[in-house]
């Protein structure tokens, strides 16, 4: 999994590279020869832009920095962590509820891809089979206890 975000964040670096480098100045060139910078809606648009794609560069390269300490070897075999299938019973909605936990570029609630820098994430992390997380969300207090896990290392081996 981290690989695919990983090539994902790569492939969006690329691109915002190549509008720093390339696209950008030429737009910044062309307002310049407009005339006077002060008035120059195009001249300050392309600016703006420039501080934006720069910011944005920071945080993925950041991001692939952290991504790329992420060591599967580290994971537990027998508790929540990242990559892990849980499955957990709900009192508060009295249902049965599927999680995977995932990196915050993955996340989809509504598919059951919760990040592990979530609430209901970090509550589970650590946690095992029986173990019950108590997750505080703006509707309250939920229990959620644990009745299925399987880890990212029992999922690479059914594959």
């Amino acid at each position: 999994m981290p690989e695919q975000v990983k090539k994902r964040l790569a492939e969006e670096i690329k691109l915002l590279e190549h509008e720093l480098t390339t696209e950008l100045p030429a737009e910044i060139k062309k307002a310049v020869a407009l005339g006077d910078l002060s008035e120059n809606a195009e001249y300050h648009m392309a600016k703006q832009r420039q501080v934006f794609v720069n910011a944005r560069l920071g945080q993925l390269k950041k991001r692939m920095g952290e991504l790329a300490m992420v060591n599967l070897v580290n994971i537990p075999n027998d508790k929540v962590g990242f990559g892990s299938h849980v499955t957990v019973f709900d009192s508060s909605k009295d249902e049965e509820i599927k999680y995977q936990l995932v990196t915050s570029e993955e996340s989809d609630v509504a598919k059951g891809l919760i990040s592990t820098t979530s609430p209901i994430g970090r509550s589970l992390l650590g946690k095992q089979v029986g173990d019950t997380a108590t997750v505080i969300t703006p509707n309250g207090k939920r229990e959620l206890e644990i009745l299925k896990l399987l880890t990212i290392h029992d999922v690479a081996d059914e594959a």
